[in-house]
């Protein structure tokens, strides 16, 4: 590489991680507040909330990836702009075309691992997250022994503990409630208490000391009662179903996998979907390689101008063109338009939006696609500040 080249991919790579990293950590905070509330109503642990953030995070990257390609090149071309570096670059025989040879390199290369991500790494993890809310729902992941409370454990116990003390090692203020199949009706009452596992991992032992335990039976004339020390009182967990295998769902699916499903299905509906989705990765990760002209076009302000609407408007297509391709993916589903049309039709006319800004930035002379949007924000930017209210200096007497 030159050392030009150089340059623009230390001036892009900035901006890039920084953009990814920030949109990344924005979307899993937004969803982290909800998986907390999630996981402490079904009462499982609070360390399963890392484990589902963590396969949430591949759905994240699927967008953030795009958007952090898209600033860090606008804002690198924005950067050489605003310091008069691009036209010493122009002055000497540099063309456009041969500054995007560094953007196209990022762009390929992070194309390929966005197509890894949503053909192959996306589905799995997807996969998982589900499991892991559908083991919280049965209980499969454990549910907490909430102190104070009473916890049923399956469908004959109950269980309910005054303190909790060691990471719930050592338990005090003991009360449990057993009904046997055949009958029987036991309550204990004990000072402390301790669960301790065994060769059975669907059978576990909660060891009681100094205690009552009151056994009754149909038969009994009176219940028997029993003053302990020491008791082993087993506990038989419950089973759980297993969990659906994967690809009952698209989004579940890899791309080889709904491309198969797409010509093999075994209903229309099954098709059409699996082609909608199928299509709307594809247009997604196509999209990436018209970033690197699109931010060259939003990134080099008009002369004599410092304005960061091109910031602005980058965010607004690419989101925009986003949600296009989603709600054509859904009328692809629908089976109301050809897959192949809903989702490649917006992408033929994006390309040709983006070709056109790139064509009078770079081969029209003075050409500046947002030249006229720079203008009319300008004019209302300074019709709102003359309209404001403004402090007038009093002059000394």
């Amino acid at each position: 590489m030159k050392s030009i080249d150089r340059y623009m991919a230390r001036l892009i790579a900035v901006p890039l991680l920084s953009t990814l990293v920030i949109a990344a950590m924005l979307l899993v905070l937004d969803r982290m507040l909800r998986l907390f509330d999630f996981v402490a109503t079904e009462g499982g642990p609070v360390s399963v909330v890392w484990r589902m953030l963590a396969n949430l995070l591949p759905e994240y990257l699927g967008l953030g990836i795009p958007i952090g390609l898209m600033l860090g090149i606008l804002l690198a071309f924005r950067k050489l702009a605003t310091s008069s570096e691009l036209d010493v670059m122009r002055g000497v025989g540099m063309s456009y075309s041969r500054l995007l040879r560094v953007p196209y390199m990022y762009a390929v290369v992070l194309a390929l691992v966005n197509l890894a991500i949503v053909g192959y790494v996306q589905p799995r993890a997807r996969y998982a997250y589900e499991q892991l809310r559908f083991e919280l729902r049965t209980g499969a992941l454990g549910a907490s022994i909430k102190v104070g409370e009473f916890t049923h454990l399956g469908a004959r116990m109950t269980l309910r503990i005054e303190q909790s003390r060691e990471s719930g090692r050592d338990l005090s203020g003991i009360f449990v409630n057993v009904r046997t199949p055949t009958g029987d009706w036991l309550a204990v009452t004990a000072e402390q208490g301790q669960f301790l596992g065994t060769d059975d991992k669907n059978v576990i032992i909660f060891r009681l000391t100094n205690g009552t335990l009151i056994h009754n039976r149909p038969d009994f004339k009176a219940p028997r009662v029993l003053t302990f020390s020491s008791h082993d009182l087993p506990i038989d967990l419950p089973r759980f179903e297993n969990f659906r295998q994967r690809g009952g769902d698209n989004l579940e699916s890899g791309l080889i996998e709904l491309a198969r499903r797409g010509k093999q299905g075994t209903t229309e509906a099954q098709r059409d979907s699996s082609r909608a989705e199928f299509h709307f990765r594809l247009a997604e990760v196509a999209s990436m390689f018209l970033l690197p002209m699109l931010a060259l076009a939003l990134g080099v302000p008009p002369k004599r101008s410092s304005s960061a609407l091109g910031v602005f408007l980058s965010i607004v297509m690419i989101v925009t063109y986003h949600k296009i391709n989603q709600y054509a993916a859904d009328v692809g589903e629908l089976g109301r338009i050809d897959p192949l049309i809903a989702l490649w039709v917006p992408f033929g006319l994006f390309a040709g939006l983006v070709f056109w800004m790139y064509y009078t930035i770079a081969y029209v002379p003075g050409g500046q696609p947002i030249g006229a949007l720079e203008r009319v924000f300008s004019k209302a930017g300074k019709a709102i500040m003359s309209r404001l209210p403004t402090r007038r200096k009093v002059l000394p007497a």
